[in-house]
C-alpha cells in the first residue's frame, strides 16, 4: 500500500489573505512548500490536496476559477520535479446546501485512499483548521494542525520518521 500526505490548500499550500482565493494573480505559494513537497515526494509519499471551495456555492467564483489555479499549481510543481497525485475539492457550502465532501466530512480523503491504495495508518493530513484534522482522523489519517500560512518544513522530518 502507498503512503500519502494530504494538504489543505488555502493557508497551507498557498497564502490565505483571510477571504477566498480564486484569482490566479492572488495565488501565491507559501514559503517552504516547494522544499517540503520535494522531500516528501523523494521519500515515496503521494501528495494530494483536499480543499473546501465553498465560494462556488455562494456564487463568488466558478469551478473554472478553481481549475485555473489548480492547473497553474500542478504545472509549477511539475517544473520543480514534484508530482501532485490529485486535487479533490468540495464546491458546496454548509450555508447553502448539505454534502458529504465538505471538510470535516472525510469522503474526499476516503475516495483517495481507495483510488490510490493508500494506507491511512502511514498517512498524514496537514491543515490550518480543526476541520482539516477532523476530516483526516475520520478517515483514519493522522491530522496535523498548523497556523495559517505557516512554513510547514519543520513538520516534514517528523512525518518521514514515523
Amino acid at each position: 500500500m502507498n503512503k500519502a500526505v494530504f494538504f489543505d490548500r488555502d493557508g497551507v499550500i498557498n497564502f490565505d489573505p483571510g477571504d477566498y482565493t480564486f484569482l490566479l494573480e492572488e495565488f501565491k505559494i507559501n514559503d517552504g512548500i516547494i522544499p517540503a513537497l520535494k522531500k516528501l515526494h523523494s521519500n515515496g509519499y503521494l501528495l494530494l490536496i483536499i480543499t473546501n471551495q465553498g465560494g462556488i456555492a455562494k456564487g463568488l467564483y466558478t469551478r473554472e476559477h478553481v481549475e485555473i489555479i489548480h492547473r497553474h499549481l500542478i504545472g509549477k510543481l511539475k517544473r520543480e520535479g514534484i508530482e501532485l497525485t490529485e486535487i479533490y475539492y468540495c464546491p458546496h457550502h454548509s450555508d447553502i446546501e448539505n454534502c458529504l465532501c465538505r471538510k470535516p466530512g472525510s469522503i474526499n480523503i476516503e475516495k483517495a485512499l481507495a483510488r490510490f491504495n493508500i494506507d491511512p495508518g502511514k498517512s498524514f493530513m496537514i491543515g490550518d483548521k480543526q476541520r482539516d484534522v477532523e476530516a483526516a482522523e475520520n478517515a483514519g489519517v493522522k491530522g496535523i494542525k498548523v497556523d495559517v500560512n505557516e512554513n510547514i518544513e519543520k513538520y516534514i522530518d517528523l512525518i518521514i520518521k514515523k
